[in-house]
């Protein structure tokens, strides 16, 4: 059905559930016309089902969140007890959900980070993030990194280094935000090698730290997310670490993606020994089945706000029923050893991925850590010629990785595409031979960029 029009009282509960979502739901980050969603209708563990009962591998966790996969019945029960026991009250309230989702969520942070703000995403942990630093500092900018994405809100929209940051500040500065080289090797801001380089990259950032001033923070994903899976070289946190604490600046953390067991550690920091003085998370907190974002701080950074007041505040802040969820989480990624298993199975994808590199001409570079891996592509290998750029997906133009993920669908593989690579991210419960599953399909789907490669 083409025409939207007529949709509430034509609709069946197959055929025209996809129609009926466009007609009455946006698309996020994209043009309107012609979306065509997919009417799901069930899902469990690795894997979702369509109306026309198609199965499909979910390669990514949907947005690199459902880490514990579909259809858990410990989360799912936890969420329904805890909304039959008290669904909501004023975050003013002390409740058991509450002070317990405090106490594990502690246990798994890294250092003395046991002070946090509980929002519903990973863009408002942001927010409060930058505005604690602000407080605890009394100074106003920030410093973020270009190839960054940090939210969709007023401060964390203003921190994010990518083209949707375009159409609501441009620049940045209107929010006291200012851009740093990112740490990506495989096109290196300075056209330097690591580790020769000696982590400019880093550097760079304490001389905009000198030269700037009024810096209060630093944000960084560990490693970034949607824009590439950049994993930092050897060093590059620990340099920032200490460059922020001789300079007196806060470090900030986001490990919205990155958090609960991604990596093949409780958090990306812990790779490198690092403790930030913020980390904000959600997505894996609760798998995914209920929002839920976290802002945690040092005591440190906590201390100040015991004789100043919180400049912030959210009316489902605590949300009982979240609570419960990453109190449920957590017991699972303990209970079936989930990061270690990421860590574990993290080696076999990365081995079954650059058996792909060497096979595809169209694959530039495959990096990666845990179960979070990039395919990125290439047109031309010698020169690393992407075939996409931002300016082609903020325009619209036709962008080949979507063509690669139209086809790993058709394959019966879901996999998250972006300008110009993949996000291979599956849930934290696969097994090898569902991850085999998905390298065929992407072995199929790549075909269609090697088609485009220049030769």
């Amino acid at each position: 059905m083409n025409d939207r029009e007529g949709t509430s009282s034509m609709c069946t509960p197959s055929a025209d559930t996809g129609a009926a979502t466009a007609a009455y739901t946006f698309a996020t980050w994209s043009k309107q016309r012609d979306w065509t969603p997919l009417h799901v209708v069930q899902a469990e563990g690795c894997h979702f089902v369509d109306a026309a009962g198609r199965r499909y591998l979910d390669f990514s966790s949907q947005l690199v969140c459902s880490n514990l996969g579909h259809g858990n019945a410990a989360i799912a029960e936890a969420i329904a007890e805890q909304a039959r026991r008290g669904a909501y009250l004023s975050p003013a309230f002390a409740m058991e959900v509450r002070a317990e989702a405090g106490r594990r969520v502690a246990a798994v942070m890294p250092g003395r980070l046991d002070r946090f703000f509980f929002s519903t995403s990973g863009t408002e942990a942001n927010e409060a993030a930058f505005k604690i630093a602000r407080a605890v500092t009394g100074r106003s900018k920030i410093i973020s990194r270009y190839h960054s994405y940090h939210g969709s809100t007023a401060g964390s929209i203003a921190a994010t280094g990518d083209h949707r940051r375009w159409g609501a500040d441009p620049s940045g500065i209107a929010a006291g935000v200012r851009f740093a080289p990112d740490a990506y090797c495989y096109r290196c801001p300075f056209g330097w090698h690591y580790p020769a380089c000696d982590l400019a990259c880093a550097k760079y950032v304490e001389y905009m730290i000198e030269h700037e001033g009024d810096i209060a923070a630093v944000v960084v994903e560990p490693v970034v997310g949607t824009n590439g899976v950049l994993v930092p070289p050897e060093g590059y946190l620990a340099r920032l670490r200490e460059i922020c604490t001789r300079r007196g600046v806060l470090l900030i953390a986001d490990e919205v993606m990155t958090g609960w067991g991604r990596t093949g550690e409780w958090f990306a920091v812990n790779h490198w020994g690092v403790v930030p003085d913020i980390l904000t998370t959600a997505k894996g907190v609760t798998g995914a089945y209920v929002p839920l974002g976290v802002t945690a701080v040092s005591r440190d950074v906590a201390a100040y706000f015991d004789d100043h007041a919180l400049p912030h505040g959210h009316t489902y802040e605590g949300h009982p029923v979240a609570l419960a969820a990453a109190i449920a989480a957590i017991r699972e990624y303990q209970t079936q050893n989930l990061i270690g298993r990421a860590r574990q199975l993290g080696l076999y994808l990365g081995e079954q991925l650059r058996t792909l590199e060497r096979a595809h001409p169209s694959i530039g570079d495959v990096r990666g850590i845990g179960l979070f891996w990039a395919i990125e592509l290439t047109k031309d290998r010698s020169q690393r010629q992407p075939f996409n750029t931002r300016a082609d997906k903020a325009s619209g133009r036709p962008i080949v990785v979507n063509a690669v993920v139209a086809e790993a669908m058709r394959q019966g593989v879901y996999v998250m595409g972006w300008i110009n690579h993949l996000v291979v991210a599956p849930p934290l419960i696969i097994a090898e031979e569902a991850i085999a599953e998905g390298v065929r399909g992407l072995d199929r789907a790549l075909d269609v960029a090697d088609a485009l490669v220049d030769v």
